[in-house]
């Protein structure tokens, strides 16, 4: 291996999977701001994720729609009305 290609401090953080809403814990050298204390009771750096293997269709056998353009249009949507009285 090359040296000083590879991170130095690698540290225990949570991994979450947005999709299927579940966590995980291990080791990462990327940075985050957001933490989280997990069941253990401590606090862990918390890093999101969009899709894993416990959301990925290839893993999971079954297709998942994920809709993340179209949550502005659903609000408007459901409450443009209440906004166009005020």
């Amino acid at each position: 291996m090359k040296k000083g290609i590879h991170p130095e401090e690698y540290k225990t953080v949570v991994f979450k999977d947005m999709v299927s809403e579940t966590g995980w814990i291990g080791r990462s050298a990327s940075s985050t701001k957001e933490t989280i204390v997990w069941e253990d009771g401590q606090e862990y750096p918390l890093v999101k994720l969009d899709i894993s293997s416990l959301s990925h269709p290839f893993f999971t056998g079954k297709m998942q729609y994920v809709d993340t353009a179209g949550r502005i249009d659903k609000f408007k949507t459901r409450y443009g009305a209440n906004m166009k009285k005020k």
